[in-house]
């Protein structure tokens, strides 16, 4: 089991914390706080909004230049913690669970407030997240979910860690760019393709479940999932105000 707070470097080191820009704008307009560049190119903390109050602040994602998403709404991420754990066995007993992304850290934060999962990991590629969380603008989000003693952080990128990870899980919990039709870096790709659900499929206990956010749905995504020998292939929808819904692919491990 991780110690508590538990964050382990399997990749570049941290980045020095720098002086983050939490000022507010007078009116709604984005306000970069932070902005990195690594080896995936740059990504950028935006805060909107919070100007009478610090907790009415909304921080967004951006991903070279792609907003990727925003601490306004997590229905849908939550959504895809919960229905993973609905969708596994009643009787198995501390479902050792990985997220892909630690994000704004709603999966996490869910995650973590569920007593009935085990040990808790999520893995996250990019450092200046980490760093948010750890110690940044998003750290009050987050704190008490990453000293939950199950949990612990991995900066690894995923594609990687499922091919090389020593562990197996008994729920996978994807949400990683977009989604499978829209990823903003092309390494991301790997992980929707056969190849990908291939490395999932190997890192779950039998019976395990495999569950992906996407921002739309996709059909062919989960005729992908049939192909690569997941069975009880659904999804679960949230509405958005853009319309096109939010989307949980769920499936599960063959035994």
């Amino acid at each position: 089991m991780a110690g508590s707070g538990t964050i382990r470097e399997d990749s570049a080191p941290m980045q020095p914390q720098p002086p983050y820009d939490l000022h507010a704008a007078a009116d709604d307009r984005p306000v970069t706080v932070d902005r990195r560049e690594g080896p995936y190119g740059e990504v950028v903390l935006r805060r909107r909004g919070g100007a009478g109050s610090p907790a009415d602040a909304v921080f967004e994602i951006i991903a070279n230049g792609c907003f990727l998403m925003d601490t306004s709404d997590g229905r849908s991420e939550r959504l895809l913690i919960r229905a993973a754990l609905d969708a596994l066995p009643a009787d198995r007993p501390s479902p050792a669970l990985l997220i892909g992304g630690l994000g704004v850290g709603f999966s996490l934060v869910e995650a973590a407030a569920e007593p009935r999962w085990g040990r808790i990991a999520v893995v996250e590629r990019e450092a200046a997240v980490i760093d948010w969380h750890r110690a940044g603008p998003l750290a009050a989000r987050t704190a008490g979910a990453l000293a939950d003693p199950r949990a612990e952080v991995v900066h690894a990128d995923l594609v990687e860690w499922l091919r090389t990870g020593p562990r197996t899980y008994d729920a996978l919990c994807l949400d990683i760019d977009n989604g499978p039709d829209w990823t903003v870096t092309e390494d991301n790709e790997g992980l929707y393709s056969p190849a990908g659900l291939t490395a999932c499929a190997a890192r779950l206990a039998p019976g395990g479940v495999l569950a992906v956010w996407s921002a739309q749905p996709s059909p062919a995504f989960e005729e992908s999932l049939r192909n690569a020998g997941f069975t009880q292939v659904r999804t679960e929808e949230v509405a958005v105000a853009r319309g096109v819904p939010d989307v949980v692919h769920l499936a599960v491990r063959g035994a």
